[in-house]
C-alpha cells in the first residue's frame, strides 16, 4: 500500500499551510516518488537572495549539475526542463551505462574516444624498486585507507578548448584542483598545446578521511594521502593512454572560403595601368596590343597552390565502377540512361517545385530554413567536386571546393536534404506505391520485436503495437493529404511518400518508421507535428549502417554498389541545387581535411 502525503516547512519545521490548519501531514494524490516544490527561496537571507542571477543562468547552471549526476547515476532517469517549456533539457534512460549517458548528454565525438579505466589501493603499484613493490604485497587486509576509483578518459584523438572534469567522491559531486592540476599534466605531453581532455572519475573512500570544510559551498574537499592516490591514479591513466596510442586521428579546419588576395605589387601595377591609359589615350595600335598583352599575362598569372585543377565535368573514382542490376535504380534506368560514360555527367532529374501552401505552420517552416543557411557552406556544397567514399558503413566522403578537400558526412547531410525537401513539397508529394500493400499492425509489430528499448517499458508489447496503430489509423486522412502516405480503412499500407525521383530508400527501415511515428511525433501541435514527422520521414530516407554484410556474395556486392551509385549521382547532384545547408553541420559533419596551399607550405619547408 502507498501512502502519499504532503507537507509545509519553514526553516526546517512544519508549518499549516494556512493560517489556523493543522501542520500534519494530509493525505493527497500524487505519482510514485517525491516531489518537492520550493516557493520564497532566500527570503529570510537578503544577501544570498541579491546574489541570484537572472532566471536563465541559474536554470543553466542546475541543468549542469543535473547533467553531470546523470552520467554518475546511470541506472536512474532523470528530466530537466524548464516550466512552459513542451520538451525537456535533459532526458536520460534508466538501466543504462556511463558510456552512454556520455554519448548521450555530451556527443558523439567524446563517447568514441572514450577509454575506461579502474584503480584500488589493491592493485599492485608500478615502479622501477623492488622494495617498494614487496611493501605493497605485505599490506593487511582490510585497510582503512582502501580506496576504489573507477573513470572514463578520452585518448589523444579528442582535443577541446576547455578541459571537462567530473569529480564524485563517495557518490557526491565535487572539485578537487590538485587533481585538475595532475590530469592535465598527464596529458601536457599527449594533446597539441591549447587541448584540454574529457575526464570523469568516481572515487570511493573512507568518508572519515574526507576534509568538506575546504570551502564554504563544500564545493572542494581535501581528502588523506590526496598525493599519493592522486599518484596512482595519474599512473594509471598514463599507462592507459600509452596503450591507446597507437594510432592517431588528425582534423584540420580553418576558413570554408575565401578567394586569394591581391598582393601589394599587383595592386600597384593595376594602378600605374590605369594611370597610364589616362595620361596616353592616343598611342599606335601595335604598341597597344602588347601592352595590353603584358598585362595581361601578368594579371592571369596564377601560382600553382591556388591553381583549381578539378572541373564539374571531370570522371570521379566512383564513375570507373559501372553499377550491375542495382534494385534501387531499377526504375530510373528504365527510362533511359542519361548519363555519358565518357565525360561522367550523372542524371538530369525533374526540377522539384516548392509546392503551393497557405498554412501559416509551413510557411514558418520554410522561412526558418531560408533563415538559417550557411551562406559559406552551402557555396560549397553548390560547386563541390565529387572525390570519392571513404566509408560507407559510417557515411563519410570526400569532396574538394576551390583547392581546399572537405571531409564530409553524406548521411547528416542527405539527412537535413530529404527534411527540406519535404517542407518544400508539402501537400504535393509524388507517390511510391506498394504492391502488395503491407498490413501496418504486422510491419509495427515486427519493429517493436526488434526494438530492445521495449523491455524496460511498463507495457507489453502487444499493447505498445495496439497504441501506435491507434494513433496511426484515426489520422489517415491527415496523412494521405499532407504526405502521401495512404493506409487503408483495412490498415493496409498502400503508399509512401517519394521525395526525391531516381532515389528509393531502404525499405527494411519502413517497419522502425511506421513504428517511430507512434512515440516521436508530436501530434498535438500543428507545426510540431509537420516538423516531428518530416524530420523522422528524412531519417527513413537517410542512407546508412542498416544491414552489414557478412560475405561477399554478389547480391551484396550489387547492393552495395547500387548505394555507392546513388549517393554519388542523386544525392550529391540533388544537394547542389536544393540544400540550404545549416550552420549546425560545421559541428562535426563538414571537416576541412587538406588545404592546396598550406600542403605548398609544408613542402617547401621540407
Amino acid at each position: 500500500m502507498i501512502w502519499v502525503c504532503r507537507a509545509c516547512y519553514v526553516d526546517g519545521h512544519l508549518t499549516p499551510p494556512k493560517p489556523g490548519q493543522s501542520v500534519d501531514p494530509k493525505p493527497c494524490a500524487g505519482n510514485d516518488g517525491t516531489t518537492i516544490t520550493i516557493e520564497d527561496l532566500f527570503y529570510n537571507t537578503p544577501t544570498r537572495l541579491s546574489a541570484l542571477k537572472s532566471s536563465s543562468e541559474e536554470y543553466s547552471r542546475i541543468l549542469d549539475v543535473l547533467t553531470k549526476y546523470a552520467i554518475h547515476n546511470p541506472k536512474v532517469a532523470f528530466v530537466c526542463k524548464k516550466a512552459g517549456s513542451p520538451t525537456p533539457d535533459l532526458s536520460s534512460p534508466s538501466a543504462s551505462e556511463t558510456p552512454n549517458n556520455i554519448r548521450l548528454l555530451y556527443g558523439h565525438s567524446i563517447a568514441k574516444e572514450l577509454v575506461p579505466v579502474q584503480v584500488s589501493s589493491k592493485d599492485k603499484k608500478f615502479t622501477r624498486e623492488d622494495e617498494d613493490e614487496d611493501m605493497e604485497a605485505d599490506e593487511p587486509e582490510g585497510d582503512p585507507e582502501e580506496w576504489h576509483a573507477e573513470a572514463h578518459i578520452t585518448n589523444a584523438n579528442y582535443q577541446a578548448k576547455k578541459m571537462v572534469f567530473l569529480l564524485f567522491i563517495n557518490h557526491r559531486l565535487v572539485e578537487s584542483s590538485r587533481m585538475r592540476r595532475a590530469f592535465e599534466a598527464v596529458y601536457n605531453g599527449i594533446l597539441p598545446k591549447g587541448s584540454s581532455p574529457f575526464v570523469y572519475l568516481s572515487l570511493e573512500i573512507d568518508p572519515r578521511l574526507v576534509d568538506v570544510n575546504v570551502h564554504p559551498t563544500k564545493r572542494e574537499v581535501h581528502f588523506l594521502n590526496e598525493e599519493e592516490i592522486t599518484e596512482r591514479i595519474s599512473d594509471t591513466f598514463q599507462r592507459a593512454l600509452a596503450v591507446q596510442n597507437h594510432s592517431r586521428t588528425f582534423e584540420y579546419q580553418t576558413l570554408l572560403t575565401g578567394g586569394v588576395a591581391s598582393t601589394g605589387q599587383e595592386l600597384s601595377q593595376k594602378r600605374k595601368g590605369k594611370q597610364r591609359e589616362i595620361s596616353d589615350p592616343v598611342e599606335e595600335d601595335d604598341e597597344e596590343s602588347s601592352s595590353n598583352l603584358s598585362k595581361a599575362s601578368k594579371l592571369k598569372k596564377t601560382l600553382s597552390q591556388h591553381k583549381v585543377r578539378t572541373s564539374l565535368k571531370d570522371r570521379t573514382l566512383d564513375s570507373m565502377f559501372p553499377v550491375e542490376n542495382p534494385a534501387h535504380v531499377a526504375s530510373s534506368s528504365s527510362q533511359g540512361k542519361s548519363q555519358d560514360e565518357s565525360t561522367g555527367k550523372t542524371l538530369k532529374s525533374r526540377e522539384i517545385k516548392e509546392s503551393v501552401c497557405f498554412l501559416t505552420s509551413v510557411l514558418d517552416l520554410r522561412r526558418k530554413i531560408t533563415k538559417g543557411k550557411h551562406r559559406q557552406l552551402t557555396e560549397i556544397l553548390e560547386k563541390h567536386t565529387f572525390v570519392g567514399i571513404v566509408d560507407l558503413q559510417r557515411s563519410l566522403s570526400l569532396i574538394q571546393h576551390s583547392t581546399n578537400l572537405y571531409l564530409v558526412n553524406h548521411g547528416s547531410l542527405a539527412e537535413e536534404l530529404f527534411y527540406q525537401l519535404g517542407v518544400r513539397q508539402f501537400g504535393n508529394f509524388s507517390r511510391m506505391k506498394l504492391d502488395p500493400p503491407p498490413p501496418l499492425r504486422n510491419l509495427v509489430e515486427i519493429a517493436v520485436n526488434a526494438e530492445d528499448s521495449t523491455k524496460n517499458s511498463k507495457l507489453t508489447k502487444s499493447q505498445i503495437i495496439d497504441r501506435i496503430v491507434k494513433i496511426l489509423m484515426p489520422r489517415r486522412e491527415m496523412l494521405a493529404e499532407y504526405f502521401s502516405l495512404c493506409i487503408s480503412d483495412a490498415g493496409l499500407v498502400e503508399s509512401l511518400p517519394l521525395l526525391l525521383r531516381d532515389y528509393t530508400p531502404n525499405l527494411n527501415n519502413l517497419p522502425s518508421f511506421l513504428m517511430r511515428l507512434g512515440p516521436q511525433v508530436d501530434w498535438t501541435s500543428e507545426i510540431e507535428c509537420f516538423e516531428s514527422f518530416l524530420r523522422e520521414l528524412a531519417y527513413f530516407y537517410t542512407p546508412g549502417e542498416t544491414v552489414v554484410p557478412t560475405s561477399g556474395s554478389d547480391d551484396e556486392q550489387a547492393q552495395d554498389q547500387a548505394e555507392r551509385w546513388q549517393i554519388q549521382h542523386v544525392l550529391l547532384p540533388a544537394m547542389r541545387r536544393y540544400l540550404f545547408a545549416p550552420k549546425s553541420l560545421l559541428d562535426r559533419d563538414v571537416v576541412q581535411a587538406a588545404s592546396l596551399p598550406d600542403l605548398y607550405k609544408v613542402f617547401e619547408r621540407c
